[in-house]
């Protein structure tokens, strides 16, 4: 069944024909598939179809749940992935081997940490800081934009940072390389990469409401196909579960999707965070082809011929976990301006808050759980130099995780000035570009 026709406006096409089987779900011959809501989208993309439309669209989709289902989630992300800017791939992928370093269970690829947003609890930008004080161990590539539900986002409050701040306009499609080849760290600011987001933006300002592009934004950085692990915070418990799977239908191989008991888009300073991880295996019943091509079994079974599985598992993890003490959300209250953030986060990187600090512990519990999830806390043995005793902590707690060790190295990354440094190089390297 079609879901578009001719649209009265010159350059448009019209998606009546899906918008009322959306509004009309009893009919069983109006079923409505994620492909057919991921090809509007791509519509919206290339400016094909009109802001009303797209407002109804975004309205049903909310109105109906549609928009909390994994396939709807990651389907459209892909489609919003495909009408990015194009990223010559060879180049990135040959910047990032040569500086990424592999430890443990981590190859040396990009990582992120992001949140959905709209938790109203307006807390400090953890996700951001904690992306910086990740990058001297992981390759960092923090995808981000300006505030759409809270006083700072990620790309406000880098851009308060002084005397100079990065020039995070400038770092584009065609130089993404370039920065990595200079240092662990960037910033995709996303209307550098997401051109046809500008066509969804008025509408999603003029609404007022959380919609879908609030839950594929994590599942939109542009290097998504260069993504080894990520850690994401969705706002409601009931997320959880959803965005795992549609972290897998996107095909994730390591990632942790986390939500404080509070509603909470981050871990938990506070108290229990609830945690759903996805984590690859070998595959036990693996066959390579030579053994399974005379088999009329298994040609056809994708999972019996794939090297390795993925795998979904949940737990709760506790700043006990960690190693440190809880926080009340009120002791990390972050509903400042960027300029008041920066400052706050500047004084983090520069190892100027004593160690028992609510917003420092906060940010370095999220940056634990990002290194765990990356495996690099697998490592028996430590490298990392700068005054590291090299004495990794073994212990494991929720899950299997060495979170105690993510947290050792987390605070090594700030008290080594590491953090700080790779932030000042990605400032240097940012304002050098044309």
């Amino acid at each position: 069944m079609s879901t578009i026709e001719k649209s009265n406006e010159p350059d448009k096409v019209s998606i009546s024909p899906l918008l009322k089987r959306l509004a009309y779900p009893a009919d069983p011959g109006f079923q409505v598939s994620a492909d057919d809501i991921a090809s509007a989208f791509a519509l919206i993309f290339e400016d094909r179809i009109s802001l009303f439309q797209t407002a109804a669209l975004l309205t049903l989709l909310h109105s109906t749940g549609k928009d909390k289902q994994a396939d709807v989630i990651a389907k459209c992300s892909h489609r919003m992935r495909e009408a990015a800017s194009t990223i010559e791939k060879a180049s990135l992928e040959k910047a990032v081997k040569l500086r990424g370093r592999a430890e443990g269970n981590y190859n040396g690829g990009l990582c992120d940490i992001v949140g959905t947003g709209g938790d109203s609890h307006s807390t400090f930008n953890i996700s951001t800081t904690s992306s910086i004080v990740a990058s001297p161990l992981l390759m960092t590539a923090k995808h981000g934009n300006r505030a759409q539900t809270s006083f700072s986002g990620s790309a406000d409050v880098l851009k308060a940072i002084v005397p100079i701040a990065p020039n995070i306009d400038a770092v584009t499609a065609d130089n993404i390389a370039q920065v990595y080849a200079e240092t662990n760290y960037s910033f995709l600011f996303a209307p550098n990469f997401h051109p046809g987001m500008r066509y969804a933006n008025p509408v999603r300002r003029g609404l007022g409401l959380r919609t879908i592009f609030n839950l594929m934004g994590p599942l939109a950085n542009p290097v998504e196909w260069a993504i080894e692990a990520r850690v994401v915070g969705v706002a409601y418990q009931s997320l959880g579960p959803v965005f795992v799977d549609a972290l897998k239908q996107a095909g994730a191989k390591k990632a942790l999707v986390v939500c404080g008991e509070e509603d909470l888009d981050e871990i938990s300073c506070a108290g229990y965070t609830n945690c759903w991880r996805l984590t690859e295996h070998p595959n036990p019943n693996y066959k390579p082809s030579s053994e399974s091509s005379g088999s009329a079994d298994s040609s056809g079974d994708d999972e019996q011929n794939s090297r390795t599985i993925v795998e979904v598992d949940s737990f709760k993890l506790h700043p006990s976990d960690f190693g440190v003490s809880t926080h009340s959300l009120s002791e990390v209250f972050g509903r400042k301006m960027p300029e008041d953030n920066a400052k706050k986060l500047m004084s983090i990187l520069r190892n100027e808050l004593p160690r028992d600090d609510p917003i420092l512990e906060f940010v370095l519990i999220n940056v634990a759980a990002l290194l765990v999830t990356s495996g690099i806390c697998e490592a028996d043995t430590s490298n990392m130099g700068f005054g590291d005793d090299g004495k990794v902590i073994t212990e494991r707690g929720p899950g299997g995780g060495r979170w105690k060790e993510g947290l050792r190295r987390a605070r090594w990354a700030i008290e080594s000035g590491q953090a700080l440094q790779s932030l000042e190089k990605f400032i240097e390297i940012s304002n050098k570009l044309q």
